[in-house]
């Protein structure tokens, strides 16, 4: 199950569970669409994989299996992609 956490690890900004900004890799790393857009180029820079829209889990859905609250927050990443 994804974990949708909640905040773009590039600027840390606020990605809520039905954010339509948001986008992960197949690891789920998190980032914004501008980050991803302007700064990544669709690429996660922790793997170098391809950054799509994060699914949005029915709101029914979330009380029972909530989204993450766990923040990862890393600037010194979003200046390139990874090798």
């Amino acid at each position: 199950m994804l974990a949708l956490r909640p905040n773009c690890e590039c600027c840390d900004r606020d990605l809520p569970p039905d954010s339509p900004a948001a986008l992960i890799c197949s690891f789920e790393c998190t980032w914004c669409r501008d980050c991803a857009e302007t700064r990544l180029g669709g690429i996660c820079p922790n793997c170098g994989g391809e950054l799509v829209r994060r699914p949005v889990r029915p709101a029914a859905k979330l009380a029972a299996f909530p989204a993450s609250a766990e923040r990862k927050h890393r600037p010194e990443r979003c200046t390139g992609v990874a090798a």
